[in-house]
């Protein structure tokens, strides 16, 4: 079940604030593990993207549960946290959403290609999230 992100806190989702969202997993053997990771927002999702193998491929590919916290670029203290679950994986346009978000945080839609390099997409449904409205 999917919650509403607060009136208070939709501005720290806009592509405009390129803020950053703070990915919080917890490993197999228990240890959690934190990632600064550039997002985009759907109006439902949270979108992520990585290169398939790395840690945060591993652990969201398995559907374990995941938090964000997300800060206000301008201001640290104003921050949303957001508890969900994947929902939704593809390598299907996987590129051209990583060269999304690289135009989202740089102005540019090139995003280096790398050899050998498999990029998927990662949808999150919030669930929870902190501060209520």
């Amino acid at each position: 079940m999917s919650v509403q992100i607060p009136a208070s806190r939709r501005d720290l989702l806009a592509r405009e604030k390129k803020a950053f969202a703070f990915l919080a997993l917890v490993l197999a053997d228990g240890s959690p593990q934190v990632t600064p990771i550039w997002f985009d927002w759907d109006g439902t999702h949270i979108i992520l993207n990585t290169a398939r193998g790395r840690v945060k491929d591993k652990v969201m590919h398995k559907r374990r549960p995941v938090a964000l916290a997300i800060f206000d670029p301008s201001e640290p203290y104003r921050y949303l946290q957001i508890r969900g679950r994947v929902v939704e994986e593809t390598e299907v346009g996987g590129y051209e959403m990583i060269c999304a978000l690289n135009e989202k945080y740089h102005g540019d839609l090139n995003y280096p290609k790398r050899p050998g390099e498999v990029r998927v997409t990662y949808k999150i449904l919030p669930e929870r999230v902190w501060p209520p409205e």
